[in-house]
């Protein structure tokens, strides 16, 4: 795939490129700032971006703003963005969007290379990205009416993982269940939850985010 990554970062920046590029990827540019990046993303067609988000030159939220611009002049383009901290906020505003071709990662998760290449692999196919540790965060509710509360402990680790961008077979294979128990779930789960069914699994990963952060 054809990449452009944002980081302030040296040391992490120039890793990554060796990363990709061992891995066959091609590297279109890798540079420091957002502004950067949006001229970069201008000047080139790349399948996808890679983008911390905070970086120069207030160190706030810069790239998370170039992800949204991004994702809003050139949808066909996977946003990946970095964060050293689950941002619970900056998490819903990016993905409440749209949960087609975007992910969200922790930097430690880079350190993981399958994991982190896996990510971009599925961001890359059109799907979901999301960080186990994002995931736990955005579903932490501390209402009393936790809506939740009404799943079984096997239908909220079927929510979790789905939350994450896995497709129904990745989610039997992840919990070592069938894929008919995994629908069943799933069933269940969009019922309680009083969620519309959808087709495409990165629709229902979109829907599940934004009732729980609503």
């Amino acid at each position: 795939m054809r990449v452009i990554l944002a980081e302030d970062s040296t040391l992490l920046r120039e890793g990554l490129v060796r990363l990709l590029a061992e891995e066959g990827h091609e590297v279109l540019a890798a540079v420091g700032d957002a502004e950067a990046l949006l001229a970069e993303v201008e000047a080139t067609t790349p399948d996808v971006v890679v983008t911390d988000i905070r970086m120069p030159p207030d160190h706030t939220v810069e790239g998370l703003r170039a992800a949204v611009r991004i994702r809003e002049l050139r949808p066909e383009i996977g946003v990946v963005v970095l964060s050293q901290y689950v941002e619970r906020n900056y998490a819903a505003q990016l993905l409440t969007s749209s949960a087609e071709r975007v992910g969200y990662l922790l930097k430690d998760r880079v350190a993981q290379v399958e994991e982190f290449l896996d990510a971009l692999e599925r961001v890359h196919a059109g799907g979901a990205a999301i960080d186990p540790e994002v995931v736990r965060q955005l579903l932490i509710r501390t209402t009393h009416a936790d809506p939740l509360a009404r799943l079984t402990p096997r239908e909220r680790t079927v929510l979790e993982a789905l939350a994450e961008g896995h497709t129904n077979a990745a989610i039997g294979e992840k919990l070592h269940i069938s894929l008919s128990a995994v629908e069943k779930n799933l069933n269940a789960i969009f019922d309680k939850l009083g969620l519309s069914r959808t087709t495409g699994y990165s629709r229902r990963v979109l829907a599940v985010l934004r009732y729980l952060e609503s």
